[in-house]
């Protein structure tokens, strides 16, 4: 225990609008410069829920070509999908990066769990390097399961090697923070206050 909290033996991260920012419209929006056409191709033509296929297994080709099928004088804009979706990931969250370092440099054993697509996240990969830090991460379209699943949960506990209640786990989605408390994680939930999450950690006795 610490300050009346068990001790906290690794840090588990989401990816998404806790480590990068994530902007699926952006994919289009260069393209698509006219506010009300953005919005009605990024939400009808193609849109979140779509891609959160993606997230869960379904290849980006088999997606493009079911939305060109119904779409087809659409598809040059649908094939952005594959061709430019590093677009959507522009940028890291402020002051998270800082605290992956901060961990690090503390010896502190860091995980993550994210809703990625296999395919994306190869594209992504490379260009964050900070994951460097991250000892495993379990992508939900490698495994075809997605969070708020337990079984998510399940895999990543007996891959990282830790109990669920020693690792914390930190993310945006409230639905994901309140599935992991109720299989015995830790849990922060990241509003984007990279401050809050600092405490919190220092807190916890690993900062």
């Amino acid at each position: 225990m610490f300050g009346g909290r068990v001790v906290v033996d690794a840090v588990v991260w989401d990816i998404g609008q806790v480590l990068v920012q994530w902007d699926f419209p952006a994919i289009w929006r260069d393209v698509i410069p006219d506010p009300a056409a953005h919005a009605h191709f990024t939400t009808t033509v193609v849109s979140e829920a779509w891609h959160a296929r993606h997230d869960a297994g379904e290849p980006m080709a088999a997606l493009v070509a079911e939305r060109v099928a119904l779409y087809p004088e659409q598809r040059a804009l649908i094939e952005r999908y594959c061709s430019h979706w590093l677009l959507s990931v522009p940028g890291p969250i402020a002051g998270t990066h800082a605290l992956v370092e901060a961990l690090a440099a503390r010896a502190v054993p860091q995980f993550g769990i994210t809703n990625f697509g296999a395919e994306t996240f190869a594209l992504f990969r490379p260009t964050f390097p900070i994951l460097n830090h991250l000892a495993d991460i379990v992508v939900s379209g490698t495994e075809r399961l997605v969070k708020p699943d337990p079984a998510i949960f399940a895999l990543a506990a007996a891959r990282f090697g830790h109990a669920p209640h020693a690792m914390l786990f930190i993310d945006d989605n409230a639905t994901n923070i309140a599935a992991a408390a109720a299989l015995g994680w830790q849990v922060h939930h990241f509003t984007g206050d990279a401050g809050a999450l600092a405490d919190d950690l220092a807190a916890r006795g690993v900062l």
